[in-house]
């Protein structure tokens, strides 16, 4: 019997994880940092990608060199610079600014389930990209992306739909992301299609009485 090359998680050496929750058959490649974050199954994060205080649904595509959850300096104050949260670097006695902190962790990013970002790019603070969304390479996303919406640029903005409004209200229905594994195993074939609409005829619960197992 041949072992899948992603058999279980795998966290390549030179990744650092701290207060993380990595799912079953994830992959996190070297270089990346991920913390106070959570990922949900099959989903995997590409080289040198730093991931914080975020939700990753299963099985998102993550790139190389991306940031989900990059925190922001404080623009209201006399200084940006990080010694008015964070006055321990420079002076042992001092105490971190626990308010700031607290702010920050509230500003949760999400990402839905299959959910691809591209390479190097940036998900801002409690932003949430839905279900099926792509992320173009290099853009910036400071604002939520509706589901299947592909968006790029800096700022990002709407480029198109993946799919037409009945198709993606199908695929919703289907939710198939949240199936166990050999299920989607069973219908490689479908998946494997570019006919969206066969594959939803096989398994929207409206349309088919008894959807395949």
């Amino acid at each position: 019997m041949t072992t899948p090359k992603i058999a279980r998680t795998i966290i390549h050496p030179g990744a650092t994880l701290r207060e993380a929750e990595i799912g079953e058959q994830c992959e996190i490649l070297a270089g990346c940092v991920v913390e106070y974050a959570t990922f949900g199954d099959d989903s995997y994060l590409g080289q040198n990608s730093i991931v914080g205080n975020a939700r990753i649904g299963r099985f998102c595509a993550l790139a190389a060199h991306i940031r989900i959850g990059a925190p922001n300096h404080p623009m209201e104050r006399a200084s940006l610079h990080r010694f008015t949260y964070g006055p321990d670097y420079y002076d042992a006695t001092a105490e971190r600014h626990a308010a700031f902190f607290a702010r920050r962790r509230e500003a949760v990013t999400v990402i839905g389930h299959d959910v691809w970002i591209g390479h190097g790019a940036t998900v801002l603070p409690g932003v949430t990209v839905e279900d099926g969304a792509v992320v173009a390479a290099g853009a910036v996303v400071t604002k939520d992306v509706a589901p299947d919406a592909i968006v790029g640029g800096v700022p990002a903005r709407p480029l198109r739909d993946r799919f037409p409004p009945a198709i993606a209200e199908r695929l919703r229905r289907i939710a198939w992301w949240n199936w166990p594994f050999a299920r989607i195993r069973a219908h490689l074939a479908l998946f494997q299609s570019d006919d969206i609409a066969a594959f939803c005829d096989a398994f929207d619960p409206e349309d088919t009485a008894s959807p395949p197992a």
